[in-house]
């Protein structure tokens, strides 16, 4: 009886002390609808007044916003280790996180560029500045969170990319990316322009803290590795890491730790924590 009394308080405190994990429909004003949005909070977040940075983490090609949290639930975790919230957006099926400039209806470098920072600084006790936003992905995600951070520097002050699928220009068919830039006779420029390893040449005064990673045994390993070498040449400063892995979930569960490691520390640089 005496284990019991001391092991039944320690097992409400255990249950009561995690995280905790939101689904919002955030408005699009861009696009005339409401959007699905993933909001993990760490467990301290229920202590009034702290206010915490912010890792926006973006699914990839044929994903909704529930995949992160479905398939890696251990981000539970994560946010409690590196104090920090984790927003999942809705990048459509195949968005590629772009304002399309041939498709009107699909703007979501607006959406989650803009509109979801907008609505999570609004709605959460989060930290409104560029050194305490960081913004990484998979694959079409890991895309998609580099080109956003290279042409939104002011809202994000870090980026990565797992397994990206960095070069627009070299994928041409499928994945919905002609829906989204037109045909390659006509609107080719496009396939070069909405790149980032085009975008990258831009880069902002505000510097960005930039992490690629990216498995040997991934079909599109190339990639991260040709971007790592422009950056080299361009003189970007990035961290890069290469290792076994294919493209699929056990690497990303694995590689989402060491992101958020980094943009922890990231933020700790920038003194963000806990500040008011």
């Amino acid at each position: 009886m005496k284990y019991l009394k001391t092991f039944l308080p320690a097992l409400l405190f255990a249950t009561m002390a995690t995280a905790s994990v939101d689904t919002v429909f955030i408005t699009s004003n861009s696009m005339h609808k409401d959007i699905k949005t993933v909001v993990i909070k760490p467990a301290s977040y229920k202590k009034k007044g702290n206010r915490y940075p912010v890792v926006y983490l973006l699914h990839g090609a044929m994903g909704v916003s529930t995949n992160w949290i479905r398939k890696v639930p251990e981000l539970q975790s994560m946010a409690d280790e590196n104090q920090l919230l984790i927003v999942c957006p809705d990048g459509s099926v195949n968005s590629w996180y772009f304002d399309s400039p041939v498709d009107s209806s699909y703007k979501y470098e607006t959406h989650v560029g803009t509109e979801v920072p907008a609505y999570i600084d609004a709605n959460y006790r989060t930290i409104a500045n560029r050194k305490a936003r960081a913004i990484a992905g998979l694959s079409m995600g890991g895309h998609g969170a580099l080109f956003l951070a290279f042409r939104h520097a002011e809202t994000f002050g870090a980026c990565g990319s797992m397994s990206g699928a960095l070069d627009v220009s070299l994928i041409k068919k499928g994945f919905d990316i002609n829906k989204r830039l037109g045909d390659t006779v006509t609107n080719l420029q496009y396939y070069n322009d909405w790149s980032v390893m085009k975008v990258m040449e831009n880069y902002p005064k505000d510097s960005l803290a930039i992490i690629v990673d990216c498995g040997t045994n991934d079909f599109i390993y190339g990639m991260s590795k040709a971007a790592h070498e422009k950056m080299l040449k361009l003189k970007i400063p990035h961290d890069y890491i290469e290792r076994p892995g294919k493209h699929d979930w056990p690497y990303w569960a694995n590689a989402v730790r060491y992101q958020l490691v980094f943009f922890r520390e990231y933020f700790k640089k920038n003194n963000v924590y806990h500040s008011s």
